[in-house]
């Protein structure tokens, strides 16, 4: 047994891993060059100073630049995330409840701004008076066809400048001053002149409206016209043109046209220039600025307005009708119906008058629009067909008669009147 005995084998280390990995030292120092690079460039654009002793704050995620740097080394990305791992362990509990006080802190602040935001127009001051005043006061000044006033603060070689209560001052062209030619604006535009003006064009970038003085004067003017023509007035007016057509003149400031058929003398008018006459309004038309005159009317309208109804007047027999006659009285002629001669049956028309012997008649009907003037001579007679048998009475005694026969005018027109009245007055 004592040769058996052996003595016992000594423990035999084990042998190292030949294949172990092993981290090879100038990796690790070139890696570790570049992310303090990396490091260095976070902290410097965030200025973070006060967290660069955290080194939970040390390490920066990459931006896209540096990761492209990192992509030439392959091993580093392995290095980087190890590193991270190793910082998250050696974090302590401290670290983390303040990570977390922080962040229920911030959720808070956000809180109380987004109430803030949250708050309606009632929870605050609010002046309504004082709110319609700044709307008022930004309120842009001058539309288009709008009369304004102001005084004249400046005068250019183009224009004038006024102002008129805006926040900018409101500028007139030179050729928008006013009716006509104006040589001197300066002496026509002082400054300080109040003046009335009417606004062309509204507001530009610059808060400044163009503003016309001549404009407002044609509006004026077309608005007299227009009044003057529905009044039937005859106005006096300077020729100062011709043509083919007829002639032109000016009559406040508006430029209008006399056709030759409404001319006294239409073959010679060339004679009429810088001569006055008197016209009537044929076409008022502002939308189109077209102003049409007529002397003849003109002459019809001053005769009637010498005309009424009931008066007596004496005339001219011009032509006669089937339907009755014309009579000429003195500028315009009146129709002497058939019917209105004699009460009396009479044959023919020419029984009781002739062509170019002179009548007096009544006038029974005028229409100044229509250049009508109705006549009447069966009121001057006594008996039925006095006109007939003794048409030289009738003539001599129409004066004494005519008052008679414009009693009986008269009380027809009231008549009428009170049988209406009567008929309103029984329903």
């Amino acid at each position: 047994m004592a040769g058996s005995d052996s003595q016992p084998k000594k423990a035999i280390p084990p042998k190292p891993a030949v294949e172990a990995p092993r981290k090879p030292l100038q990796v690790m120092h070139i890696s570790r060059k570049a992310e303090e690079e990396i490091i260095d460039k976070e902290s410097s654009k965030k200025n973070i100073s006060d967290q660069s002793k955290d080194k939970r704050f040390d390490d920066k995620v990459p931006d896209e630049t540096d990761i492209s740097q990192l992509k030439k080394a392959p091993q580093q990305k392995t290095i980087i995330s190890e590193e991270y791992n190793d910082n998250f362990e050696a974090t302590s509990m401290e670290d983390l409840l303040r990570s977390e006080n922080n962040s229920v802190n911030k959720n808070i602040h956000d809180q109380n701004i987004f109430e803030k935001r949250s708050r309606t127009v009632d929870e605050f001051d609010f002046d309504e008076d004082e709110f319609l005043a700044a709307l008022e006061e930004n309120q842009p000044i001058g539309t288009t066809g709008e009369i304004a006033k102001g005084s004249v603060i400046a005068v250019e070689s183009d224009g004038i400048y006024v102002d008129i209560g805006g926040k900018a001052p409101g500028f007139m062209p030179k050729n928008e001053c006013g009716l006509g030619v104006i040589t001197n604006l300066k002496e026509r535009f002082p400054k300080g002149l109040q003046v009335e003006v009417l606004v062309t064009r509204e507001q530009n970038a610059d808060g400044m409206v163009t503003i016309s003085c001549r404009a407002l004067e044609l509006r004026k003017s077309w608005d007299k016209v227009q009044n003057l023509a529905k009044e039937g007035k005859v106005i006096r007016v300077k020729i100062n043109g011709f043509n083919r057509g007829g002639v032109t003149c000016d009559f406040e400031g508006l430029r209008g046209f006399i056709p030759r058929s409404q001319l006294e003398d239409g073959e010679n008018h060339e004679s009429l220039v810088s001569k006055s006459i008197n016209t009537a309004f044929l076409e008022v038309n502002p939308e189109r600025r077209k102003l049409v005159l007529s002397e003849k009317k003109a002459a019809i309208a001053s005769r009637f307005s010498e005309l009424e109804i009931g008066q007596l007047i004496e005339g001219e027999i011009l032509t006669i009708k089937p339907y009755g006659f014309f009579v000429d009285l003195k500028g315009v002629s009146g129709l002497l119906h058939h019917s209105m001669v004699t009460n009396g049956s009479m044959r023919s028309l020419r029984e009781v008058f002739q062509t170019g012997e002179s009548i007096k008649a009544l006038i029974t009907d005028l229409d100044p629009s229509r250049g009508r003037i109705g006549l009447n001579t069966a009121l001057l007679e006594g008996p039925p067909g006095e006109l007939i048998t003794d048409k030289a009475k009738v003539m001599e005694e129409a004066d004494e008669r005519a008052v008679k026969a414009r009693n009986s005018l008269n009380k027809e027109k009231v008549d009428p009147q009170k049988e209406q009245k009567d008929i309103n007055l029984t329903s």
